[in-house]
This record gives C-alpha cells, sequence and structure tokens, in this order.
C-alpha cells in the first residue's frame, strides 16, 4: 500500500535571498510519490522569484532519506513513470546555484536528486547509494548516468551493481562530496556560509557559470571552449561585470543585481 503524508517544505531567509527546500517524512524520510512532484513544484517557484539567489535542500528526518516509497510503487500507472525522474531532478535544471546538506542515508531517489544538485556537503555520517539491484530494478532518475559521470565508470559500475553504499570519506575523495563537517549543526552552519557567499555574488554570473560548466562537460573539449567564450563574451556586457570592476577599483564590496 502507497504510503501517504510527508511533505516538502519551502522557506526563505530573512532577506528572501536564500530558499530553504526541507524534505519532511518521518524519522527516515521516505519520499512519496506526491513528494516527488513537489519537489517539482517548488523549484518553478523558486525558479520564478528573482529575489531567490540560492538554493539549500535538506531533511527535517534522522536521516536525509532512506529513498523512495518501495510498495507505492507497484500502485502507479505504468505511464506514470515515463516522466520519472524529471520532478526529482528539478535541482539540475534550475537556473539557481542549488547546495544540498546531506547527514545520514541518502539511498534512492535521494541520492539521485542530491546527484542533480550542484555542491553537496555531508557528515561522518553520511552514506549515499543506489540500491535498486536489491529489487531486481536500475536507478530511473539519471542515477546511472550522474553517478558515473561523478566518480568515473568503473566506480559506478562497482557501486550500482552491487548495490554497494558510498561512504563519507570516499565520497568526499572521490569528489562526490564538496566538504564533510563533524555533524549536522556543523554541516548547516557550513551550508549556510557558504550560501550567503554565493548569494554576493552576481546572479547573472553564477547561473551562466552553471550552464557552461553542465553542458560543456557532455561534449568534446573545442566545444566546451566555445560555449565558455561566448558566455565571457557575453557576461561582458552586463551591469554586473562593469559593477565588478568598479568596485574592484574602489576597494568595495560589489553590489549586484543579476543584470
Amino acid at each position: 500500500m502507497a504510503l501517504t503524508g510527508g511533505d516538502v517544505l519551502l522557506e526563505r531567509s530573512d532577506d528572501g535571498r536564500i530558499a530553504y527546500l526541507t524534505l519532511s517524512h518521518g524519522r527516515y524520510t521516505v519520499v512519496t510519490w506526491e513528494m516527488r512532484q513537489l519537489v517539482a513544484d517548488r523549484f518553478a517557484e523558486i525558479d520564478a522569484d528573482p529575489g531567490i539567489r540560492v538554493v539549500v535542500v535538506r531533511s527535517d528526518g534522522e536521516h536525509f532519506t532512506s529513498g523512495g516509497d518501495i510498495a507505492g510503487f507497484m500502485e502507479v500507472d505504468p505511464i506514470d513513470f515515463t516522466d520519472l525522474g524529471h520532478n526529482v531532478t528539478a535541482p539540475a535544471r534550475s537556473a539557481k546555484p542549488v547546495i544540498a546538506a546531506i547527514d545520514g542515508y541518502c539511498f534512492g531517489v535521494g541520492c539521485e536528486m542530491v546527484l542533480s544538485c550542484d555542491i553537496r556537503l555531508g557528515t561522518p555520517r553520511t552514506q549515499l547509494a543506489l540500491p535498486e539491484m536489491n529489487l531486481g530494478m536500475i536507478p530511473g532518475s539519471g542515477g546511472t548516468q550522474r553517478l558515473s559521470r561523478l566518480i568515473g565508470l568503473s566506480r559506478a559500475k562497482y557501486h550500482i551493481m552491487t548495490a554497494t553504499r558510498i561512504s563519507a570519506e570516499q565520497a568526499h575523495d572521490w569528489g562526490v562530496l564538496a566538504e564533510v563537517h563533524s555533524d549536522r549543526d556543523a554541516l548547516y552552519a557550513a551550508v549556510e556560509a557558504l550560501a550567503r557567499k554565493m548569494a554576493d555574488f552576481s546572479p547573472a554570473a553564477q547561473r551562466t557559470a552553471k550552464e557552461v560548466l553542465d553542458k560543456g562537460i557532455d561534449g568534446p573539449l573545442y566545444t566546451g571552449i566555445d560555449l565558455e567564450r561566448k558566455a565571457y563574451a557575453m557576461l561582458r556586457s552586463t551591469n554586473d561585470f562593469a559593477e565588478g570592476v568598479k568596485a574592484f577599483g574602489d576597494k568595495r564590496k560589489a553590489e549586484f543585481t543579476g543584470r
């Protein structure tokens, strides 16, 4: 029987520049089918708000998430699986930088969601896994493709085809986690500091960097360099670039507007 309940909460910082997206569904934060769609709905709201500059994804459970509602999947109409993964991977399509704060288990669909975020931070308790082999299934929300691009094909085959967990230490060594902090309090403090730092940068430069990095990685080097060069030329004409140069000369903090 499909699980009911659960939510994806959206809050904003006092200045409105940081959005906090919180998965909420019990101790293990089991992600229901409805919660998957809520992720996409919340990101649509975030992307429509020009005042939001950075997004933080987190969980209020003891664990980031133990994965999806397995039994509930059996009650979903097969046609609905056509768009599987489009909703929870909304962080990848957002024009805004997305930071994932991961404490505890991060399995299945939750792992696929954080792999679609731009930056991931964790704690020594963090464990990542795509355990679908245990169900006679494979990851279906981008996990095979994103994990292999992050850690390499050989490692991805091992962890996906054997359903083996990735420890925080391994994830940090392999670049999946940018930072590991001592506990949840330290993690959230570090994420907050990073989000506020990034919110001070030009939104135009941030979204352009994200686009160039994401699109360039899938093509040959010369294509990526050409994309970078044209994006650089475009940013040269923005008010933010003019403000950044002037602020540098004036020895003051730049006031970027995203234009």
